[in-house]
């Protein structure tokens, strides 16, 4: 096989609390790391809230209130995401969202995003995959909590729209246990739908998208954290600075240490063949 650095994801989602300071301190974090793009999440808690979830009672930083209303309270509006733009676009790094409702993808239309995303959890949310895709922009698709029932009706209905599409293999558990990540699903999904594939890891550790990049996952997405104590649910599925570090530099040398595979004797071999061998 022929490697080449995948293209690296930092999930900020909605680690930033709501925060735009906060935000901008996680792009800062995955440039200095040399990722190639950050990702928020975009919703309109109005729609994407489960109704039995609305008006649970929650304790958050700000006291407690409803579910509802703490989805309110962390979600950026436009205007925050124009400065968004605006800051991804001086610091020289992709960007882009994960949207769960349609009008928050009509909200996100404009901007103009090398790529969309679908959550795992909407995977079978096909409204909203067939708008998504009738954009003809290429998606990616994680395929956690999802059957191979699931994924063949999200295929067909980009394939039907003629929009590309990569498949992430995910794991929608936070933190996600590293004996439940069915790593080897990343070759079953290349060979079932003949399509890129990537990888999605909601795991603590490093190891694991190392492993995914080596099976063929050509594009690697982490969560990352300023602190994976600090308050929030997806925090502790994080890689804080000290990870993302390890993980790109790891994949920025995998390349080069897998070489072309022909073997062949390096000229400091021939001179220490010539102090070892005495025939």
């Amino acid at each position: 096989m022929k490697y080449k650095k995948p293209y690296l994801i930092a999930e900020i989602g909605i680690n930033h609390n709501g925060s735009l300071k906060l935000a901008k301190r996680l792009i800062d974090l995955a440039k200095i790391n040399n990722f190639d793009a950050v990702k928020f999440q975009k919703r309109t808690p109005e729609i994407s809230t489960p109704e039995t979830q609305k008006f649970k009672l929650r304790e958050t930083p700000w006291g407690e209130m409803t579910y509802l209303n703490y989805k309110k309270k962390i979600e950026f509006n436009l205007n925050q995401y124009k400065q968004i733009d605006k800051y991804c676009r001086e610091k020289k790094i992709d960007w882009f969202v994960s949207c769960w409702d349609i009008e928050s993808f009509k909200l996100m239309k404009n901007f103009k995003f090398k790529y969309h995303k679908i959550a795992s959890a909407m995977l079978t949310n096909y409204k909203l995959l067939e708008v998504i895709s009738k954009s003809k922009v290429h998606t990616l698709i994680s395929t956690g909590m999802s059957t191979y029932k699931d994924i063949d009706k999200a295929v067909k209905i980009f394939k039907k729209n003629n929009c590309k599409f990569t498949l992430l293999h995910c794991v929608s558990t936070y933190p996600a246990n590293e004996k439940d990540l069915n790593l080897n699903c990343i070759k079953t999904l290349k060979k079932k739908y003949n399509c890129p594939i990537g990888y999605s890891g909601h795991e603590s550790s490093v190891s694991p998208s190392v492993v995914a990049y080596l099976l063929g996952a050509s594009i690697i997405e982490k969560h990352i954290t300023l602190d994976r104590s600090m308050w929030g649910t997806d925090q502790s599925a994080s890689l804080s600075n000290e990870g993302m570090k390890a993980l790109s530099d790891i994949l920025n040398k995998i390349p080069k240490m897998l070489g072309n595979g022909v073997k062949k004797i390096l000229k400091d071999e021939i001179l220490i063949s010539k102090k070892l061998r005495y025939w």
